[in-house]
């Protein structure tokens, strides 16, 4: 699509949305930046992100001029495309793509995209580290924290992006393309916005949508979501697994991680010589391998960066040990299946912080992930009461509730004695007491940094 002198509504006024409305003017289109938030300080708006007055900003409701006046819509991952105006867009016949659709339009060299409901960051950025260690122009971006659209104008046919993508940015993608995908896993999470297990797998396998035979897809072996969709996967399957051995592709056998590519078994790395662990990451480690080698790296390369390869922040991230007491930040836990990961890669007694924003999830099988590892339950946000009768009805009593996350974490300190660990990995969304996950986590871990010991 040319979009040279077209005017561009995009719709959210967060990162990715000011990434979006910087990338069209850098190709000469007219982005109008438009949120539904009434109250926005637009002067404060323009000031801390550099927007010049020649962008337009609207906010609040539409204008029906608008609706025959754009050539394009760009919808931030946070507007979900069955908002009414984007509904009133669509029957305009305006198209509609996301930022990644966007970046990808004018973006250039080859692309590797990951998904998945859990371990997305971790993989992309391990990904990110063994592309920097052999190729000269690397991108790491999308959902792991910086916009796609902000790099695009840096890229060169030469450079090689890694993108972590979401289910909320695969809603908007048209003609996105990467050379090499990779679904991680799919369980329950968003049902709020996709409503059915069968529509956010659906979201997350059209990852894959426009890639064919050269192109190169990694999935979980252990995923029934993914046995199930992959029969319509057009790309070149690699499968990893870290229970049943596939056929061909990488696996877990005891401690070593191995491979099997039709020439037999191979044994590539011991996870004991990794810095990461759980059962979860030796998936993660898995993944990025296949997905690297089957980008044409070494593995020799691939070995040293993984061996190397620290813990991402807010993932399982060891804080400190005050007191006798370990500290674990999981603040990216914002699922059920995240949090049942981080669980069951604690060793110690450990007390859990749990709750937040309420996304539609079921926590039935965290509870039960609780086993002999979890000595007490502190709630707080929106899904405390939910979780705590869950908790209940499976027989744990263990459960304190806290007001604020400041006295969530008295309430941990408190009851925390030495050989214990404090995990927070809340298994919702940080929205409501938070503005994101990251600022969850980070309190956590200035409050821990404060204490004594």
């Amino acid at each position: 699509m040319m979009l040279k002198g077209k005017k561009v509504l995009v719709a959210g006024c967060g990162k990715s949305g000011i990434g979006a409305a910087g990338l069209l003017e850098k190709n000469g289109a007219q982005p109008i930046l438009y949120d539904a938030n009434e109250e926005l300080d637009i002067e404060k708006l323009r000031r801390e992100n550099g927007l010049r007055e020649e962008i337009p900003i609207v906010l609040g409701q539409i204008p029906a001029a608008l609706y025959s006046d754009v050539s394009l819509v760009v919808l931030s991952p946070g507007v979900p495309v069955e908002t009414p105006f984007v509904k009133e867009f669509q029957r305009a016949g305006v198209p509609v793509w996301g930022e990644v659709e966007l970046a990808w339009h004018f973006g250039k060299g080859r692309v590797i995209a990951i998904t998945g409901t859990n371990g997305k960051t971790t993989t992309t950025a391990l990904v990110g580290e063994i592309m920097k260690a052999h190729f000269e122009s690397v991108f790491v971006v999308g959902n792991i924290g910086i916009p796609y659209t902000q790099e695009a104008p840096k890229m060169t046919e030469d450079s090689v992006t890694v993108a972590e993508i979401s289910s909320f940015q695969l809603e908007t993608a048209v003609a996105f393309h990467p050379v090499v995908s990779a679904i991680l896993n799919i369980t329950p999470d968003h049902l709020n916005r996709h409503h059915t297990m069968e529509n956010y797998a659906a979201v997350k396998a059209s990852i894959a949508k426009n890639q064919d035979g050269s192109d190169f897809c990694v999935l979980n072996y252990e995923d029934g979501w993914l046995q199930k969709l992959a029969p319509d996967i057009k790309a070149q399957k690699i499968w990893f697994s870290s229970g049943k051995r596939p056929e061909m592709g990488y696996f877990l056998d005891g401690s070593l991680i191995c491979r099997d590519m039709g020439g037999g078994k191979e044994v590539l790395l011991d996870v004991r010589d990794m810095n990461l662990i759980g059962v979860h990451n030796y998936e993660n480690v898995m993944a990025a391998i296949a997905v690297s080698a089957a980008f044409g790296v070494p593995m020799e390369t691939i070995l040293s960066v993984v061996k190397r390869f620290q813990a991402v922040e807010h993932r399982i991230e060891y804080v400190a040990e005050k007191n006798g007491v370990v500290y674990y930040n999981d603040s990216k836990g914002t699922n059920p299946d995240a949090a049942i990961r981080a669980i069951r890669a604690m060793s110690r007694p450990t007390i859990l912080i749990g709750g937040g924003y309420d996304k539609g999830n079921l926590y039935d099988e965290w509870v039960e992930a609780f086993a002999d590892r979890t000595k007490l339950l502190v709630l707080i946000g929106q899904t405390a009461e939910k979780i705590a009768a869950c908790a209940r009805k499976h027989g744990f009593e263990a459960i304190v509730m806290a007001d604020t996350f400041e006295e969530a974490m008295d309430i941990c300190v408190r009851s925390a004695v030495p050989g214990d660990a404090v995990l927070l990995s809340p298994a919702c969304a940080s929205w409501g007491m938070f503005p994101n996950y990251e600022t969850r986590g980070k309190m956590f871990k200035e409050y821990v940094n404060r204490l004594e010991g």
